[in-house]
């Protein structure tokens, strides 16, 4: 088992800069894929960002892309989603997710592990 704990999650202006940490723990190996997601009120889970926590490129959606960095902390076990220029339409509930598939996905599916996820707000 997996277990995953996202935190850093809060009330922000458009414009603003908001940083959230995963704290991952229990049976993890590292070629394991990682993923952040989030789900707006009223919408499907989606992907947003995810990388390899061994290493590599990270694979972002479009709509993030340029404003999201995703990395990882190996000494302490963490995956952190730095958000930056945030808009009031990346208002979420955000998730921490890990697979143990060995190919690039952002199928929400491919993902075992989830964190209880974390809320941010954009207000305009």
């Amino acid at each position: 088992q997996v277990q995953l704990v996202e935190s850093g999650g809060g009330l922000v202006q458009a414009g603003d800069s908001l940083r959230l940490s995963c704290a991952v723990s229990g049976r993890f190996f590292s070629n394991y894929r990682m993923g952040w997601f989030r789900q707006a009120p009223g919408k499907e889970r989606e992907f947003v960002v995810g990388m390899f926590w061994s290493g590599g490129s990270a694979d972002s959606a479009d709509s993030v892309k340029g404003r999201f960095t995703i990395s990882r902390d190996n000494a302490k076990n963490t995956l952190a989603l730095q958000m930056n220029s945030l808009k009031p339409e990346d208002t979420a509930v955000y998730y921490c997710a890990a697979s143990s598939t060995v190919y690039i996905t952002r199928r929400v599916r491919d993902y075992t592990y989830w964190g209880q996820g974390t809320p941010v707000t954009v207000s305009s």
